[in-house]
């Protein structure tokens, strides 16, 4: 009777260290958990939500325009942006417009914000190189905002993102959950 007891409890702590490493696993290398802190992403995430990012995808793929992404700021911080600008391009607001190369490009996910605002632009009229003192995105780097472009530290202030420095894509919003939503 021991023996089968003893057993049993072997078998149940290989069970136990194996789930262990498949989630530190998992965790480490693959998916991560972010809690969003501030409003610089508003109305498209809020503090408080919770996401799930993907840690792997970028080891595959390079960041496309308009991804939401989560990068180490600095030593002590990561922040949650929206990829504008990729390597090789060149970024410009005017009139509440973005243009890429010259070329305007509509931001579909901002239109409902922008018609809520009661006065003014969301973003104000910049140049690449009046942000950042040069014309294009350098090749390893990448140009972030925040949807909330009047209250969101960016690229307009802290520069470019290195590629690196990305920690994933988000690819989930499970709290709260009455706004369960995949992103893409």
């Amino acid at each position: 009777m021991n023996m089968l007891k003893r057993k049993k409890s072997l078998e149940w702590l290989k069970a136990i260290i194996i789930g262990l490493l498949v989630a530190f696993v998992l965790r480490t290398f693959l998916f991560s958990s972010y809690e969003v802190y501030g409003v610089s992403m508003l109305p498209t995430v809020e503090e408080g939500d919770r996401l799930v990012i993907n840690k792997i995808g970028y080891y595959i793929w390079e960041p496309e325009r308009f991804d939401l992404i989560v990068f180490h700021a600095n030593e002590q911080e990561d922040f949650i942006k929206r990829v504008i600008g990729l390597p090789g391009e060149t970024v410009e607001y005017k009139d509440d417009k973005l243009y890429i190369n010259g070329e305007s490009i509509e931001e579909k996910y901002l239109e409902e914000y922008k018609e809520s605002l009661n006065i003014g632009k969301l973003t104000g009229d910049f140049q690449l190189r009046h942000v950042t003192g040069v014309t294009i995105v350098p090749e390893g780097h990448i140009f972030v905002l925040g949807d909330n472009r009047r209250f969101s530290k960016d690229s307009r202030h802290i520069g470019f993102v290195k590629l690196d420095d990305v920690v994933g894509e988000v690819n989930m919003r499970y709290w709260p959950l009455n706004q369960f939503k995949i992103m893409r």
